[in-house]
């Protein structure tokens, strides 16, 4: 009887019903297992995102002792500011050497000078601000009393001021070696003119290679070999492709780089332009591949419609794939240029400049850009370069999100057109 009912009750256990119910319950854990590892990720991602704006912030404002060399007040009965460009020179011309005014002359002319470039130039050279010390955003908002109580006490005659490092002045004014005076114009207009270059060479001939691989190429062994070295080249570093445009477009190509081969006589092969070709060698690999995977997923059945209606190969690739593929096409190329715009590697061995006070004026000019800017600041000593670096990655953020703000509200538009 024992052994009758032993594998009866071993059956019963072992039902269908009861193994699908097991096989369910095993699954719902699993799934809420891996919903809290995801939530879990997603946590610290914000997290490590917040701790990183914190930080950013907390330099780029805060509290500074300020002293002025030459008070303001000994110069005019009333404010530099208001005073009229005409005033201005007369005062920068009394305290300033005639060969600094001649040089600043040249630099440019101070008939083009505004009131405010004019006024600038009085506050550098002449009133000379010399910040003493500078705290934190917290510091400033915690303890407001104790560091006025601290600046009165090691900084006798300074003035204590709440100081945004980031503003309209620093978006403005050129690179200077003193903190109080830098801003990142040069370098914001040197990312702008690399990056525009760098997207009218790169997206057109990445998206025309993959058209190519995509839609023309067949499966040889020569096709095959380019397929894998593109995918390759996408992992390559950096510092690579670096060297790869000293040797070609700073020196093998330095007489078009250089603007030589225009009638440029005032530049070498370390331009702008070098360092746009080397950043569309270094995405280009990236917008290959984003780009076949969107030609890819464009339905055979719609190549075929427009093969059924008489349209040749191109028609059918130009008017049909290619629209259809544009917004994952572009999903790709904001990836790309958002790692381009923050490379530094590359443009240090093409010779971007660390200090660079001219604006770049063409694709032939000598350039620097945020990053390298903001790499050379942060090497400094004193504390208050490390200030105007926080102020300068907030600016290099905020170009980023509105590169990709601009990419995204095109890949909806043309989604929509599509839809």
């Amino acid at each position: 009887m024992r052994s009758a009912q032993g594998p009866a009750l071993l059956q019963g256990a072992s039902s269908p019903e009861e193994r699908f119910r097991t096989n369910i319950e095993a699954r719902h854990r699993t799934g809420r297992l891996w919903r809290v590892v995801f939530l879990a990720a997603i946590t610290i991602s914000l997290i490590a995102l917040g701790a990183l704006l914190y930080n950013v912030s907390n330099e780029a404002f805060g509290l500074v002792a300020v002293r002025d060399t030459i008070d303001p007040t000994t110069l005019s009965s009333r404010p530099l500011s208001e005073l009229p460009k005409e005033e201005l020179v007369t005062i920068l011309e009394a305290h300033v050497s005639s060969g600094v005014m001649r040089r600043l002359d040249r630099e440019r002319p101070f008939a083009e000078r505004s009131q405010r470039d004019v006024y600038e130039l009085v506050v550098e050279r002449v009133v000379q601000p010399e910040i003493l010390q500078s705290w934190t955003l917290s510091e400033s908002l915690l303890r407001r009393s104790g560091i006025g109580a601290q600046a009165q006490r090691e900084f006798p005659g300074a003035r204590l001021e709440f100081r945004s490092w980031l503003g309209l002045g620093f978006l403005a004014r050129p690179m200077s070696s003193d903190p109080g005076l830098a801003g990142v114009r040069t370098a914001l207009l040197g990312s702008l003119w690399m990056m525009a270059i760098t997207i009218a060479i790169a997206f057109p001939v990445g998206v025309a290679s993959a058209v190519y691989l995509e839609e023309y190429a067949g499966r040889s062994w020569l096709n095959r070999i380019i397929q894998t070295n593109i995918d390759n080249l996408a992992g390559v570093p950096s510092i690579i492709y670096g060297m790869l445009g000293l040797a070609i477009f700073v020196r093998a190509l330095a007489p078009i780089t250089s603007g030589a081969a225009f009638g440029v006589t005032d530049a070498n092969g370390r331009t702008i332009l070098s360092g746009a070709l080397t950043m569309a060698l270094l995405i280009l690999p990236l917008i290959i591949i984003n780009a076949q995977e969107a030609i890819r997923a464009v339905p055979k059945s719609l190549r075929e419609a427009a093969y059924g209606l008489g349209a040749t190969k191109w028609q059918t690739v130009w008017h049909h794939v290619l629209p259809y593929a544009l917004p994952g096409i572009l999903t790709g190329t904001i990836l790309a240029l958002s790692r381009a715009l923050g490379e530094t590697a590359p443009l240090i061995v093409v010779g971007a400049s660390t200090f660079i006070v001219t604006d770049p004026n063409g694709p032939f000019s000598k350039f620097t850009v945020l990053p390298i800017q903001i790499y050379g600041w942060t090497a400094r000593p004193q504390h208050e370069f490390r200030n105007i670096a926080a102020a300068a990655i907030l600016v290099l953020l905020a170009t980023l999100l509105s590169m990709n703000a601009a990419a995204v509200l095109l890949r909806n538009r043309f989604s929509r057109r599509i839809g």
